[in-house]
């Protein structure tokens, strides 16, 4: 309106209703707090949907809203309620003829009470045979004509939803023929979708005709196939929770209500459903159980309720390959669960995209996993902790991703020359171009103005990180402060000394070269053996490929030696004590890498003397050096020792 004032400012009503639902830099930090603290990657991920980020709105929290309305659903009444309910009719249809015959005196109605005398016990029997029976009381024919009414109009009622709307399957011959057609064309509809011909046509005109019966209105034969199997599986969950008693009484009573062709066409549209549709749970029974009778209908709604929560457990549970929160059905969230949890869904699918959108993860054929963007975060994250109580590095620690190999600044200058990779001397290059051309805004550069810091060629180094994967390392505590050494020291040498090359091996049973990315998602070999034979091996390959490097090998474990390569067809070897072979093996290793000129440093975990004699022997074997750390102590201890061999080769 004209006159009135707006002031913008800083939202302050609370929550900004405008940001995003989650923090994905504060879910990817929950992840990699799992996993430095020795998790798996995976599991950690898996975690965040399963948990929610904030600990709220999580996969697990749902699935157990789930689960109890299942149990609430498995008590929700007894099943048998139609054949009850049937029972409570003829009953009072035959009270009530008894007390109409009772007042006659005449033979039919002495021969009519013998006829009601020896009927069946069987309910579904004792309805076949009344079938034909001239009723002297009204109020008895009624009741018995309910039976008929009430259990056909379940019926079909459960299984088209638009039933009672459109007309009700009564005694009518109108009501009774219009079903059967629909009936009728709905199998032939059926039945040529199940040939794959085109129904396109043929499906418009079955809707045009009969379209009342579905109020959910299907845009397609596929849509309407989805609606009934799900209720004609349901029908069959029913009979099959059933005893073997009552399966065959609400059998009969069902044949009896439907009538010959309504109970054929009904048989051949269960046929093609479950052709159309062997996914859904037709053969599986449940142990409802409860004291409130249930009509057909009811008990049905409550199979089918019961149904669509296991699918829906299955589809939360999240446990199949290639498993994603897009393969939940968020309509059958909200119908069972409400709309909050529908919410929760779709906030959880918002979250996942966003941690893909941004690149904070990948998906392979085994479920998410890290981006290299989350990993240079994680490695950030390590190499803070490391250092947690240096809040400072010395000047001139810059990140130096893209400063090459130049080396350390010397205070000097040069020309610019093609190539050069130096950064630019900004002051000396403007005094050169004021010089040339005068004081003049803006300045004019030329090429010949452009000059470069000098820097000092600054030796790199070749340096293997040898960390034992082995399951006492996880069983002793030792698995994080692994992991976090690791990618705190691969961090470190990305960002701050890039000319120095990196190769992590992992050593268990077998050695194997590991990225960043595959540290951060292994988990523990939990095969015995203790391959460092193997490891060396790698770490000298590593070395060869870097011949003008320092080489450095840095080994980290917590138990001696106990497997070895084979010399002859190069399977490992494992055998507890440690055997002379092994050893030996492992020793010819650690001279090839001294002969090399290597550096050989190596951290023990733990304290077995054995591993310590060991570790003792080849230290002063390749004039290496032996440090004992705390396992909370390792990464500093690692690091530490790369930064100081660093200085020291300058």
């Amino acid at each position: 309106m004209a006159g009135n004032r707006f002031r913008y400012g800083q939202w302050r009503g609370g929550p900004d209703p405008l940001a995003p639902p989650y923090d994905v830099r504060a879910a990817v930090d929950a992840v990699g707090s799992e996993v430095l603290a020795g998790g798996s990657l995976r599991e950690a991920l898996r975690d965040l949907l399963r948990r929610g980020p904030q600990g709220r709105g999580g996969l697990d929290e749902l699935a157990a809203r789930a689960r109890r309305l299942r149990r609430e659903a498995l008590r929700r009444g007894d099943l048998d309620g139609a054949v009850t309910r049937s029972r409570a009719l003829l009953d009072q249809a035959l009270a009530a003829e008894r007390d109409e015959l009772r007042g006659r005196d005449d033979d039919a109605a002495r021969f009519a009470e013998a006829v009601l005398d020896n009927l069946p016990r069987s309910t579904a029997r004792a309805v076949q045979e009344l079938a034909g029976y001239e009723w002297a009381s009204d109020e008895a024919r009624r009741s018995y004509q309910q039976i008929l009414d009430g259990l056909r109009d379940d019926v079909l009622g459960q299984r088209f939803a638009g039933l009672r709307d459109a007309v009700r399957a009564s005694a009518d011959p109108a009501a009774q023929q219009r079903l059967a057609e629909m009936m009728r064309d709905l199998n032939d509809l059926l039945a040529r979708h199940a040939r794959s011909e085109d129904t396109t046509d043929a499906f418009a005109e079955f809707m045009r005709r009969h379209g009342e019966f579905f109020p959910e209105q299907p845009a397609n034969v596929d849509e309407l196939v989805d609606v009934l199997a799900r209720r004609s599986a349901a029908g069959e969950r029913l009979m099959r929770s059933l005893s073997d008693r009552q399966r065959e009484e609400l059998a009969g009573l069902m044949r009896q209500s439907l009538g010959d062709r309504l109970a054929g066409e009904l048989a051949t549209l269960d046929g093609h459903l479950r052709a159309l549709r062997p996914d859904l749970r037709w053969n599986r029974g449940e142990r409802v159980r409860g004291e409130q009778p249930l009509g057909y209908g009811e008990a049905a709604g409550a199979l089918d309720e019961i149904a669509e929560l296991d699918d829906l457990l299955d589809q939360l549970d999240q446990e199949h390959p290639g498993a994603t929160l897009d393969d939940v059905d968020v309509d059958a969230v909200a119908r069972t669960l409400g709309r909050d949890a529908a919410d929760d869904v779709r906030r959880l699918r918002e979250l996942e995209r966003e941690l893909r959108r941004q690149g904070w993860v990948s998906r392979d054929a085994d479920g998410l996993t890290l981006s290299p963007k989350a990993l240079r975060r994680l490695g950030g994250t390590a190499l803070r902790r490391v250092f947690a109580d240096l809040t400072a590095g010395p000047r001139g620690q810059h990140d130096l991703r893209s400063a090459g190999a130049a080396g350390e600044v010397s205070g000097g200058s040069r020309p610019w020359e093609y190539g050069d990779e130096q950064p630019l001397d900004v002051v000396r290059t403007l005094t050169r171009a004021v010089r040339r051309a005068g004081p003049q805004v803006p300045v004019q550069l030329a090429v010949e103005d452009f000059e470069v810091v000098e820097t000092e060629r600054r030796s790199s180094a070749a340096v293997a990180l040898c960390v034992d994967l082995s399951y006492s390392m996880i069983s002793q505590g030792r698995w994080g402060p692994m992991k976090q050494t690791a990618l705190a020291l691969s961090h470190l040498m990305a960002t701050r000394f890039p000319q120095d090359a990196l190769q992590i091996i992992g050593f268990g049973r077998q050695a194997l070269p590991l990225s960043q990315q595959e540290l951060a998602g292994i988990d523990p070999d939990f095969e015995q053996g203790t391959n460092l034979q193997h490891a060396l091996r790698l770490a000298a390959r590593h070395l060869r490929r870097h011949p003008d490097a320092e080489p450095v090998v840095l080994v980290v474990t917590d138990g001696e030696p106990t497997a070895h390569l084979d010399p002859d067809d190069g399977e490992p070897l494992f055998h507890w004590p440690p055997l002379p072979e092994t050893i030996e093996a492992t020793i010819r290793e650690v001279d090839r890498l001294a002969r090399y000129g290597a550096t050989l440093n190596l951290f023990m975990l733990g304290d077995d003397p054995g591993l310590r004699r060991f570790v003792d022997a080849v230290a002063r074997r390749s004039k290496g050096r032996m440090f004992t750390p705390d396992p909370d102590d390792l990464g500093e201890y690692v690091v530490s020792d790369y930064l100081r061999s660093r200085q020291s080769r300058r």
